[in-house]
């Protein structure tokens, strides 16, 4: 989980983080101790964050112009052309490795501060810096959010009471293109974060939750209170089942519906969960047992 980078923290709570792990592994420190690598004990995707993004060219709008810079891509000019990336790709390398350098080093650092502590108390430490994360305990997915739209309306009932989405219901990302989210599901919320954001954009207890499944093999449906939200993602299935899984823990499992026509006839309130499962107010608390971290 952390080595993902499904725990949005600072570089220097990474670091301490991977100074626990070796404490726990190693004991404590010493130059003939069996040393992992750096993408073991810290997240690649952080240093890889520290390089330069890669200059782009603008397109060329001309056909005669991409023509002509197809023909000189061939010939001397794309050699030249491949011996810049090739440098340039080398200087990246280099670069890497120089912050790969630096951040083992202040994590070797830290290592050393914690000379004396013992290998259960390291890993106490690592799990209680990692339960600070709102998200801790749920597992995470990457999707998509394709759609965000209202549902449709049933014949002969009361209209619903609009869904408190404060981010998602008021716009939805088709114009631009989808948006990249995590989608959490613990045992007592389902949650929606942009990734490397440590706060949810919103959280739904599972009372809220009307119906879901899957549109086809690549859309997932969730269908909280009167909206529908539709997520692109290559693991339908695997959200599905962990969400019958919840909802049968708690006893109130629904199986999912397919999208409702218009000429439905009305359905009845999903159950109210008890206080304790659905916090009416504040930030989303979850907490799981220690036994439910990996990393």
């Amino acid at each position: 989980m952390v080595l993902r980078g499904y725990v949005p923290t600072s570089e220097e709570t990474l670091q301490t983080l991977a100074a626990l792990r070796l404490q726990s592994l190693n004991s404590d420190f010493s130059t003939h101790a069996p040393f992992p690598r750096l993408e073991e004990l810290f997240p690649p995707h952080v240093l890889h964050a520290r390089l330069p993004p890669p200059r782009r060219r603008p397109p060329t709008k001309c056909r005669g112009a991409r023509l002509r810079a197809g023909l000189l891509a061939g010939g001397l000019w794309g050699q030249a052309l491949a011996k810049q990336r090739a440098e340039r790709d080398q200087r990246l390398r280099g670069r890497l490795r120089e912050e790969g350098a630096s951040t083992m080093a202040a994590i070797v650092e830290k290592w050393k501060l914690l000379q004396g502590m013992g290998r259960p108390e390291a890993m106490a430490a690592y799990v209680a810096l990692v339960r600070e994360w709102p998200g801790f305990g749920s597992t995470l997915f990457d999707v998509d959010l394709r759609m965000v739209r209202p549902r449709q309306g049933r014949g002969g009932g009361q209209p619903r009471q609009r869904a408190a989405l404060t981010p998602l219901s008021l716009q939805s990302p088709v114009g631009s293109g989808p948006q990249r989210l995590w989608l959490g599901i613990g045992a007592k919320a389902v949650s929606l974060y942009k990734p490397g954001e440590p706060e949810p954009l919103d959280s739904f207890c599972y009372s809220r939750i009307s119906s879901f499944g899957a549109s086809d093999s690549s859309t997932f449906r969730l269908s909280v209170e009167d909206r529908d939200l539709l997520f692109e993602t290559c693991q339908v299935d695997e959200i599905a089942q962990l969400l019958n899984t919840y909802l049968t823990s708690m006893g109130t499992r629904r199986p999912p519906q397919p999208q409702e026509p218009a000429t439905s006839p009305p359905a009845s309130d999903p159950p109210a969960l008890p206080q304790e499962l659905c916090p009416a107010a504040g930030p989303w608390q979850h907490r799981l047992p220690v036994g439910s971290f990996h990393s």
